[in-house]
This record gives structure tokens, C-alpha cells and sequence, in this order.
């Protein structure tokens, strides 16, 4: 039988499994990574039918873990689940889930301020079930120390190949099942397109669209900085409407730099934009702005003081308001 709690050791990830209470109330509960936890009928193995979430908790100047961006990653996580037409925990569940287990870690760990962890919160439609039987979506959420980016890898930058993903523009509004805007555990082909980049001697993907946009990385959002023809300097980022992921952490830049006084546009973005511009970035949740020196083998200008402006917006992680849905922002040249 599974034990009814467990304590986590010094330096191990944290795992805590959801569920309720008699009365239905979020009851998270620890649980050992190291012991099996999921059925081998669980359809997120099975066949990738899930969703995931992939956030960073910061240790404050006290020492206290914090996630960021909890609102916004949630947010996602529901808009995933709705896509997928899947049964996920509410907010709520999530929220007791990542309190419990930044406890947890607090309590097995010396933690300094900086400290960081990689917060994944998962949730896949659970165990094959009978016909006519609704499935037990299986959740949990998993804290683990969280890798550093060398100062060195921020300001060299990377080297990044344009990858075509195999579907034009148009295919997320024509075919909806395709779940272009979802976070789903199906991250096969991203981590086949990775391997692909460095074994050409690349180190990230900007994918593109059959028809010629620039769409996002396997593991990230694009963030461009371009003076347009009127002399004016703006944030820009691809269209979203053209398939891709709603950035968390692009939301959050945005809505800092717009409250800064910066112009902000949200593509079509093609590769020629790519070249001319003032600075490429690759931003994610937990590796944060990493800049891009090279596409498909041709230098691009890394630009350190623009880099160390967009990681301050991402670390401040203010509300990301009205950017953290749509393209409320009209589109710039």
C-alpha cells in the first residue's frame, strides 16, 4: 500500500499527488518520486493524452519559495485542459498542491534567497477505461532543483536553425484538433527538432510555418526588437493566432516594457524580420531570456544592456494584465 505521507530527503524533488477530501476540497498529499506511481494503462504514457505546466519558483531575501507567474501558468493550464476536453483539478487544487510542496522543500532544505526549482504540474487523462466509463484524470505536481544559466550562456547567445513544422498558417482555425495552442505532454517531435538542431551544430529551433511565419521553440517564445520605418523601436513577438503557445513569460515582459513607454506589436513576423533587427530572444519560464547570436549560421547582433532589461521585466514578474491572452496589442511594421 502507498504510505499516507512521506517526508522528502535533502537535495530529492518533491512529488505531490492531487486529490480530494470527502467533501470534495483539494487534499494534496507527498508522495516518493522514486517509487511508481502512475498505471501502465495511463493514456498520458500510453498515447501523450495530457497537459502540462512548467514553472519557477524563486527563494525570496528571506529564503521563501515563491512560484512566479502562478495565475498565468494556471490560466494556461485550464485553457490546455478545455482544449483537450480534459477533467483537470481547478486552480484551487493546483494551488494547494504548489503550497504543499514548497513547504516541503523548505522544511528538507537549507534554502538561500536565489535558490530556484522547476515547478511541472501535470495532468493526463488517467487509466484506460472501460466503454462508456469516463476516465480518472491522474494529477500531480513535481518541484526539482532548477538547472542555472551561466552568465557566459546569456551573454554568448545561441546559435538557432529555422526549422519548417510541416503546417501552413492557417491549420490551428481549420483544424482544431491539431491543439497548436495547447500544452500537451506530445513534446516528441520538439525534443526530435532540438536533437536535429545540434547535431548541425545549432543549439535551439525557431520553428516556422509551411507558409513562412516564424512560429516559436520547441521550448520557448521569440521576443524581436526591430526600428520600424517611422524610426520607432518596438517588442515584438509572432501572432499567436498562427499557432502557437501563449507565452507566459512574454506576457509578463510585455506588460512591463508597455508600462515603461515601449511600442509593442504582435507579428506576422517572417524570418526577414529575424535579420536587421536590434535583438533575437528565446525566453522561457525557467531558463528566462537567453539572447540569439546566429540563425542558420549567419551572426545577428546580441545587444547585452536589451538583454539585461527583458530578464528585469521577467524577474519583477508584475501582472501580466491584459497581454496574457489574445494579441490585444495591434499589429506593428
Amino acid at each position: 500500500m502507498r504510505p499516507t505521507s512521506f517526508s522528502p530527503a535533502a537535495g530529492s524533488p518533491v512529488l505531490v499527488l492531487l486529490g480530494t477530501d470527502a467533501d470534495g476540497a483539494p487534499a494534496p498529499r507527498l508522495a516518493d518520486p522514486a517509487v511508481p506511481h502512475l498505471s501502465v494503462t495511463d493514456q498520458g504514457v500510453t498515447r501523450g493524452d495530457g497537459i502540462f505546466e512548467t514553472a519557477l519558483a524563486v527563494a525570496d531575501g528571506l529564503g521563501t519559495l515563491r512560484m512566479r507567474k502562478l495565475g498565468a501558468h494556471l490560466g494556461r493550464l485550464a485553457a490546455s485542459a478545455s482544449a483537450l476536453q480534459l477533467a483537470a483539478p481547478e486552480a484551487a487544487a493546483w494551488e494547494a498542491a504548489v503550497a504543499l510542496g514548497l513547504r516541503a522543500f523548505t522544511e528538507a532544505n537549507d534554502v538561500a534567497p536565489g535558490d530556484r526549482l522547476a515547478v511541472r504540474l501535470t495532468v493526463t487523462r488517467g487509466p484506460d477505461a472501460a466503454p462508456g466509463a469516463v476516465p480518472t484524470p491522474t494529477a500531480w505536481a513535481l518541484l526539482s532543483p532548477a538547472p542555472v544559466v551561466e552568465d557566459e550562456e546569456r551573454r554568448r547567445g545561441l546559435r538557432v536553425l529555422l526549422l519548417d513544422r510541416g503546417i501552413d498558417s492557417q491549420a490551428p482555425e481549420r483544424s482544431p484538433w491539431l491543439l497548436t495552442g495547447a500544452k500537451t505532454l506530445s513534446y516528441a517531435v520538439n525534443m526530435a527538432a532540438l536533437r536535429y538542431a545540434r547535431d548541425h551544430g545549432a543549439d535551439d529551433v525557431v520553428f516556422t510555418s509551411a507558409d513562412g511565419y516564424l512560429l516559436e521553440g520547441p521550448t520557448s517564445t521569440v521576443l524581436i526588437v526591430r526600428t520600424g520605418e517611422d524610426g520607432v523601436r518596438r517588442l515584438l513577438t509572432p501572432l499567436r493566432q498562427k499557432g502557437i503557445l501563449a507565452g507566459t513569460s512574454q506576457a509578463v515582459i510585455f506588460a512591463a516594457a508597455h508600462a515603461d513607454g515601449w511600442e509593442l506589436g504582435y507579428g506576422p513576423l517572417v524570418p526577414a524580420d529575424l535579420q536587421g533587427a536590434e535583438g533575437v530572444w528565446l525566453v522561457s519560464s525557467v531558463r528566462g531570456v537567453l539572447p540569439v547570436r546566429a540563425v542558420d549560421g549567419v551572426e545577428i547582433p546580441v545587444d547585452h544592456e536589451l538583454t539585461g532589461m527583458l530578464q528585469a521585466h521577467l524577474d519583477a514578474d508584475g501582472d501580466p494584465g491584459r497581454h496574457v491572452s489574445g494579441d490585444p496589442v495591434p499589429t506593428a511594421g
